[in-house]
């Protein structure tokens, strides 16, 4: 294969927020997390989602912990990978809307204490609200070098989610200033052939780079990932296998293989990624043990 043709997909790894997030309640502690990371540094992940959504929430209420240390003990570890969360716009990572002066010092902190990537997201697509946050990485990554504003997109379906709707809305966000978006399929509704065409008409609207972001909950997500990237979406959200599939992402190792040998071949090592999957497979065993896993999460 000549190296023009190749377009390797990237890929977000999700097992240090979103996949525990969605199984086990957000409740996998610090010191658990930190033995693999030196691992996880290796694979050449696009970034490692490790931050933000209930992580806050959860590490002070459930686990008492400070969600702060959490970040920078992650950022010491993950030398060589990008440190992404996911940010509730206006609502920051809380339950209600915050004045713009303190959604600007958490944008700054989060910088400052490690986060390269921030995913912006509102629940009703209201880019209102949304403003503030991307004003706020973007000062940030004019004054330190760092910051990257992604605008996430929930994905729905109805009568006014059309095609144009989201192309459109595509465009607005590019004209915010956001670095790239994400489609954030929280419901795994998004399903393969849609998604090739949701990627195609979005890509003819916008510049930026385009995300996917899904869950398996549905049992379509592998199949949706695999449209979606020969429609050109240039990075997708995947968790390792121990806590993939159910209310989580598609399996890590199983999208690496299914695109190995063609031009969107990540060239993961396998069996650096088997080793991390061993690390995380006796946690799992003992979450189900003690019921912290339901397994109702896992069917379809």
């Amino acid at each position: 294969m000549s190296e023009q043709g190749k377009t390797p997909i990237k890929i977000t790894e999700t097992i240090l927020r979103d996949a525990h997030q969605s199984l086990i309640a957000t409740r996998m502690p610090t010191d658990f997390m930190l033995p693999i990371v030196e691992k996880m540094d290796k694979v050449g992940y696009h970034s490692v989602e490790c931050w933000g959504g209930a992580t806050f929430d959860a590490s002070l209420r459930f686990l008492k912990e400070d969600p702060w240390d959490r970040l920078r003990k992650l950022r010491d570890g993950f030398k060589n990978t990008k440190l992404q969360m996911l940010f509730r716009g206006q609502n920051i990572l809380g339950y209600r809307p915050y004045a713009d002066d303190v959604v600007d010092a958490f944008v700054q902190k989060s910088i400052a204490n490690g986060i390269d990537i921030i995913r912006i997201f509102d629940c009703l697509n209201d880019l209102r609200n949304l403003q503030e946050a991307v004003n706020a990485t973007n000062r940030m990554k004019q004054q330190e070098g760092r910051g990257h504003a992604q605008i996430a997109l929930s994905y729905t379906l109805g009568d006014a989610y059309t095609l144009e709707y989201w192309a459109d809305t595509a465009k607005k966000i590019e004209e915010m200033g956001a670095d790239s978006i994400c489609i954030k399929d929280m419901a795994g509704l998004l399903v393969p052939y849609k998604a090739s065409e949701l990627i195609k008409a979005m890509k003819e609207n916008t510049k930026l780079p385009i995300q996917l972001h899904t869950h398996y909950t549905s049992g379509v997500a592998s199949m949706t990932y695999l449209k979606a990237v020969e429609a050109g979406v240039d990075v997708i959200d995947t968790a390792m296998s121990p806590f993939a599939l159910g209310t989580s992402q598609p399996a890590t190792e199983v999208m690496v293989e299914t695109f190995r040998g063609t031009p969107y071949d990540t060239g993961f090592d396998q069996n650096l990624l088997a080793e991390i999957a061993d690390y995380f497979r006796p946690y799992r065993d003992e979450c189900l043990k003690s019921g912290l896993l339901n397994p109702k999460v896992m069917g379809v």
